[in-house]
């Protein structure tokens, strides 16, 4: 029972992701005034973990689209470099840690801080292409966003939004564009590991040439869009879950 306390490399690598995660998102929160009264400290405390959120998140998915054309025998190899960036992050490997991060996304799940940074920069967009009508609407904690997120119509409201964006202004801003390449790494990094645990074989296998073909190409309003589907369906088929249930079933 003891050994399954600690976490294996690629399991050690999923916690550090997700805090990455957790850095990235309460920075852009405690920027934009989102949950300000703790926001600045979660975001501290994150990133005293994942100091460098952005660039280990694509490091990530790039290895990961790496290792789709590489055969089993060479991807310790190609992995090596990003495990070791870990371990010098981390420095420890125990199940409390990824208990910590599950805990730690849930919270920023419930206060729905993903997604009102989400809309925020987009409204954002649109504030710098004309003067929304609605003050109420373009305020990030806005009675009537608030009353679309807690009817939990999030997101259609976002799709609504990212849509008109798309028809009023394809560029995204730069705010937007590293958000849709930190996103895409995401995605391609978790569909690896699901094909590379025969989790939904077809569909990984599918998501995850569709994601890297997404990200050969500059981000655009449309990537928005995929980007948080992508994500949704993530959650839907609960494959971070599986992940940690096929994997700790591995050992």
């Amino acid at each position: 029972m003891t050994h399954r306390m600690i976490l294996t490399p690629k399991e050690m690598e999923e916690v550090v992701l997700k805090r990455c995660w957790l850095a990235r998102y309460w920075g852009l929160a405690a920027r934009y005034g989102i949950c300000s009264d703790i926001a600045t400290s979660k975001y501290e405390y994150w990133s005293s973990l994942a100091p460098l959120p952005f660039e280990i998140v694509l490091s990530a998915g790039q290895k990961a689209k790496e290792e789709s054309w590489e055969k089993d025998s060479e991807e310790n190899e190609k992995r090596s470099q990003l495990v070791q960036d870990i371990n010098d992050l981390t420095g420890e490997g125990n199940i409390e840690s990824m208990l910590s991060v599950e805990m730690g996304l849930k919270e920023l799940a419930s206060l729905k801080v993903e997604v009102t940074i989400s809309i925020t920069l987009a409204q954002l967009r649109l504030a710098n292409t004309f003067r929304l009508s609605d003050p109420e609407l373009k305020s990030p904690g806005g009675p009537k966003l608030m009353e679309a997120l807690e009817c939990r119509q999030y997101l259609l409201f976002l799709r609504i939004i990212l849509t008109s964006a798309c028809l009023l202004f394809a560029e995204l801003s730069p705010e937007e564009s590293e958000d849709v390449l930190f996103k895409e790494a995401w995605l391609t990094y978790f569909w690896r590991r699901a094909l590379s645990l025969g989790i939904d074989v077809d569909i990984a296998r599918e998501r995850l040439q569709f994601w890297i073909s997404r990200s050969a190409h500059s981000p655009s309003s449309h990537d928005a869009m995929e980007v948080e589907q992508g994500l949704t369906e993530l959650r839907k088929r609960r494959i971070e879950r599986r992940l940690w249930e096929a994997s700790r079933s591995n050992q």
